[in-house]
């Protein structure tokens, strides 16, 4: 009976959500009914890439095509029609993912999606311009430290990847030193705006594009790209200040 009642509850609750969504559009309720339908996504990706893969497919490209087809059905999805979300998001998600291996060649012309991230967040990082660096020197750094964090946030994350792994065990001082490096990250990330912590979060946790990020929050990419940097950056102020990221002249 609670179980019953608690599903019916849920089910009441995400019509409502459904409700708010299609009546303005709201980038908040377009956010949670993604972050609601995020691990149905991932399942029908990984579902495809356990039939097909003969390993030629990657299971990164295959999920970032998967949250493209949620996002296209969260956007078409009628919820007075008497069909399931899941059900009509299925077809468009399974739709997508086809489409995407359909366009990817044999040799893998098209840049993967990790470089295609990486490019991105290069991009967002030079862009400094307004903020006080306009040295050529400062910037690089800026760019190091910022690319250093992404790997940094990855690692607490599902993009971590065989080619990030390290090649030799780090000494007992280092364990402790990265020990105390990721803490401090961690409680600052803590600490960031609600707006850039969720962000970051779709970008190096979840592996979502700045196109992806930008649809979501229904913002442009260029914010979306200076809101990255501003929140890389505050961390490397903060972690600064606390003795981390200390560059020698």
């Amino acid at each position: 009976m609670i179980a019953a009642q608690r599903i019916e509850q849920s089910a009441d609750e995400e019509f409502e959500l459904w409700q708010a969504f299609k009546a303005d559009g709201s980038s908040k309720a377009r956010e949670r009914l993604f972050n609601t339908y995020t691990k149905y996504a991932y399942a029908l990706a990984w579902r495809y890439f356990r039939r097909y893969s003969q390993g030629d497919l990657d299971i990164a490209d295959l999920q970032q095509l998967a949250f493209s087809g949620l996002l296209e059905a969260i956007d078409r999805f009628d919820p007075e029609r008497a069909v399931p979300f899941k059900a009509f998001a299925a077809h468009r998600i399974t739709g997508c993912i086809r489409d995407g291996v359909a366009h990817m060649t044999e040799v893998r012309e098209q840049i993967s999606w990790r470089q295609r991230l990486r490019r991105e967040r290069i991009k967002s990082l030079a862009a400094g311009e307004g903020e006080g660096r306009s040295d050529a020197v400062g910037t690089l750094s800026d760019v190091a430290i910022g690319l250093a964090l992404g790997y940094m946030l990855e690692d607490t994350g599902m993009m971590r990847s065989e080619d990030e792994v390290p090649s030799s065990r780090p000494s007992a001082y280092e364990s402790s030193a990265w020990r105390q490096l990721m803490t401090r990250l961690q409680r600052e990330f803590s600490a960031l705006p609600k707006r850039e912590a969720t962000l970051l979060k779709h970008h190096y946790m979840e592996g979502l594009s700045f196109d992806q990020i930008a649809k979501l929050f229904g913002l442009s990419n260029a914010r979306i790209s200076q809101l990255h940097r501003t929140a890389l950056m505050t961390l490397k102020k903060r972690l600064a200040a606390a003795g981390h990221f200390k560059l020698e002249n």
